[in-house]
């Protein structure tokens, strides 16, 4: 397996984190209109409560029970309604700066052409690396044009084909560009971007113009299948924007975990539920420590 590139130190100790606390927020997720305990949590985790306590404070920001909050059905209503149906009204409320926001760090996103799509990226150099997140480990690759690929690997190996499946004529190489570099800094809270980050996506006019809804939510915010569908001018095709979303080749930069069922539920995520209930609370903690 290719090594593995750390975006920090403290960015590799809180992926450790994650894969302690993972099982605590599926666990979370599934049994959360029981309110469990704090004990119950820490046995999911094989800690003492003590130690558990200690830990998802570290790593979510806040403590077990204030995340559970943002876990629940009422919070998540609550981010729906107050965010409404203007996502683009949203965002410029939001003020667009600020350490850790995304809408200022996207100039666009430059889809490939016909040719590429033809050519399965013949005439491409990627660059890809693996590293730590709080999320667990990451695969992420760029052309020189920006950033095509971003997801989160449970086997290195079979991430990696994944990858070359979608660009089988590419040319790869591993290493750490800047612009490779400036993505995987995103985690580090106080990081101010250098440059803008840029796209270059393999996807639809109708994929991209969706991906380009999602950077327009808040961090911090969530809305509806059916809210992006209006705020890209598509009212009727919600089902399709859902399909659209399950195709995001970038995960957490372009933010599809922000989408959630118009009921409040959270939903299914390409990377698993238990990772998006912990991306959602895991925002909803940073902001309001900010």
């Amino acid at each position: 397996m290719a090594a593995s590139v750390k975006v920090t130190a403290e960015s590799g100790e809180q992926g450790a984190a994650y894969d302690r606390v993972a099982a605590a927020i599926e666990y979370l997720q599934q049994h959360f209109t029981g309110q469990p305990s704090l004990e119950e949590l820490a046995q999911t985790a094989n800690l003492s409560p003590f130690h558990f306590q200690r830990l998802f404070s570290e790593w979510a920001g806040v403590s077990p029970k204030k995340f559970l909050q943002y876990l629940s059905l009422d919070y998540a209503r609550h981010l729906l309604a107050d965010q409404a149906l203007s996502v683009m009204d949203a965002a410029h409320a939001s003020g667009l700066s600020g350490s850790g926001r995304l809408h200022d760090l996207f100039v666009s996103i430059e889809g490939m052409t016909p040719g590429e799509f033809r050519q399965g990226g013949e005439q491409l150099v990627i660059d890809y690396c693996f590293a730590d997140s709080p999320f667990g480990r990451v695969l992420a690759a760029a052309t020189t044009k920006g950033l095509c690929h971003l997801a989160f690997e449970e086997d290195g190996a079979a991430a990696l084909s994944a990858l070359k499946a979608r660009f089988p004529n590419a040319r790869y190489r591993q290493g750490v560009t800047p612009t490779l570099q400036q993505v995987l800094m995103f985690f580090d809270r106080d990081w101010q971007p250098s440059s803008p980050l840029r796209l270059h996506l393999k996807g639809t006019p109708f994929q991209l113009k969706v991906w380009e809804g999602l950077l327009r939510i808040p961090e911090g915010r969530l809305t509806s299948y059916g809210a992006l569908a209006k705020s890209i001018d598509q009212p009727s095709a919600s089902r399709a924007v859902g399909t659209a979303i399950g195709s995001n080749p970038v995960a957490v930069l372009i933010p599809c975990h922000r989408v959630i069922r118009a009921s409040g539920q959270f939903g299914g995520y390409r990377w698993g539920a238990a990772r998006k209930a912990a991306l959602i609370g895991w925002e909803a903690a940073q902001i309001e420590r900010e």
